[in-house]
């Protein structure tokens, strides 16, 4: 390993005007840090890397870097791209055992952050650094959010989440507080209420989008977003259909052979793929089929009816009368994007959202609500994981600057309240308990 990470290091040409930077999204400098290590100062290309990038141990295994710093590299023009990829991940996981630093000093004051996922993430690194006391709550049982039911443990294993939770969150004295869905028991005005100077919501999209197609309902058919969660409790059978070609269907198309499947096949309904290709060449080396140009029309107990796709006169890809085919499984995965839940907003005063249910947000992350801040799928839909850290980097700035203009909360660490509004509160709950 570490010869291979040394010889694509020695590739590295040290540009001047790198346009591998350029192309990653958080704008890493690949080439310092290649330098760094080539001069035995790994620890310090570590230190660059987790102060740029907090999440830069799941980036190394997940990124695009197909079409990010790899895919920009000069060397990619007439020979293989410097696979920075690895070098990344060599670096980052070797330095973060280092990582046993605890809490920044305390500045006073709470922010709370809704959502363990990568932007979620990244916002309470970044306040922690600054002394804040932060709070994550998640509907969820463990931190990582789509990184951890989203991709599949062979792409990003569970250990790598783990372990960005003990030194990310653990060590530094960021709170996590799991299986707490706000918008339900919890709201965002109970969060203000109890001291969060700031509250960020990094939510992510858990509600599938539908087909809404005949047969949807039935028992052997499930969403790409459900299934990736938790693939061991399906019993899809031994041949899958996918709806969808985006990097979600290839995860489930992997997934889905890991778990027995013997023939899966992915439906396009124009004439490509929309995956990446170095997913996409993943899934076709394990055996994955493609059926392309083609309407799903209805979902069968034996089956998924299928019918060839043209664009009309509008542009929009329609069936082709006449041509309804219908295509044996026992089992079939729908992976056409989510969306957003409901809940969180619906119980959330004055806070306005887009026409589609996302948060409507200005560049650093404000929201309608003075002290709600918004990035990564809640704001912006569904994005990679490196594009949510880079936006969420600068709301999280945002947010600082924001709770650094309100003054200083009382040291008792919660809001002065009469004593005559929380007795009579008192009272209102002893009467819901006990009428």
């Amino acid at each position: 390993m570490a010869l291979h990470v040394m010889e694509e290091a020695n590739r590295c040409l040290q540009c001047k005007k790198p346009r591998c930077r350029k192309g990653c999204p958080i704008h890493t400098n690949i080439p310092e840090v290649i330098r760094l290590l080539k001069d035995g100062r790994l620890n310090e290309a570590g230190w660059m890397l987790f102060e740029n990038n907090p999440l830069t141990t799941v980036c190394a295994l997940v990124c695009n870097h197909e079409n990010q710093c790899e895919g920009h590299c000069v060397r990619g023009i007439k020979d293989a791209p410097v696979h920075f990829s690895v070098i990344e991940s060599y670096i980052s996981s070797t330095y973060a055992n280092q990582m046993v630093k605890g809490p920044a000093p305390s500045n006073g004051r709470k922010a709370a952050v809704i959502g363990a996922g990568p932007a979620g993430i990244t916002v309470a690194i970044i306040l922690a650094r600054y002394g804040y006391k932060v709070t994550i709550f998640d509907s969820r049982d463990k931190v990582g959010g789509v990184m951890r039911y989203g991709i599949p443990d062979f792409r990003l294993p569970d250990s790598v989440l783990d372990d960005l939770a003990f030194r990310h969150l653990e060590l530094k004295g960021i709170q996590f507080r799991p299986n707490t869905y706000i918008g339900s028991a919890v709201t965002i005005d109970d969060l203000f209420r109890d001291g969060y100077q700031s509250v960020f919501v990094g939510a992510g999209l858990w509600k599938p989008r539908k087909l809404n197609i005949r047969g949807e309902s039935l028992g052997h058919v499930t969403y790409a977003i459900n299934y990736l969660a938790s693939p061991a409790a399906f019993r899809l059978g031994e041949r899958i259909m996918i709806i969808g070609t985006g990097n979600s269907a290839m995860d489930c198309a992997r997934t889905a052979i890991r778990h027995g499947a013997r023939y899966v096949s992915c439906v396009s309904l124009s004439d490509s793929i929309t995956a990446s290709q170095y997913e996409s060449s993943y899934a076709k080396l394990e055996g994955v089929d493609f059926l392309f140009s083609k309407c799903t029309l209805e979902i069968r107990e034996d089956g998924v009816v299928l019918a060839d796709s043209r664009k009309d006169e509008d542009g929009r890809i329609v069936p082709i009368p006449g041509t309804e085919k219908l295509y044996p499984c026992t089992g079939v995965i729908v992976a056409v994007s989510q969306g957003a839940e409901s809940n969180l907003i619906a119980s959330t005063r004055d806070i306005s959202t887009s026409t589609t249910g996302l948060l409507t947000v200005d560049a650093d992350g404000h929201t309608s609500r003075p002290g709600v801040f918004a990035a990564g799928d809640a704001a912006s839909g569904a994005r990679t994981v490196v594009e949510a850290v880079a936006n969420s980097k600068r709301v999280a700035e945002a947010m600082h600057e924001y709770m650094q203009s309100l003054p200083l909360p009382p040291a008792t660490d919660y809001p002065d309240v009469p004593v005559a509004e929380t007795v009579k509160a008192a009272a209102q709950a002893e009467q819901v308990l006990h009428p």
